[in-house]
C-alpha cells in the first residue's frame, strides 16, 4: 500500500486508521 500513500490516499487512510485505533 506504500503507491497509495505516494498518491495521497495514505495520507487519508493514515487519518481513518489513526480514528480506528
Amino acid at each position: 500500500m506504500r503507491i497509495l500513500v505516494t498518491g495521497g490516499a495514505g495520507f487519508i487512510g493514515s487519518h481513518i486508521c489513526d480514528a480506528y485505533v
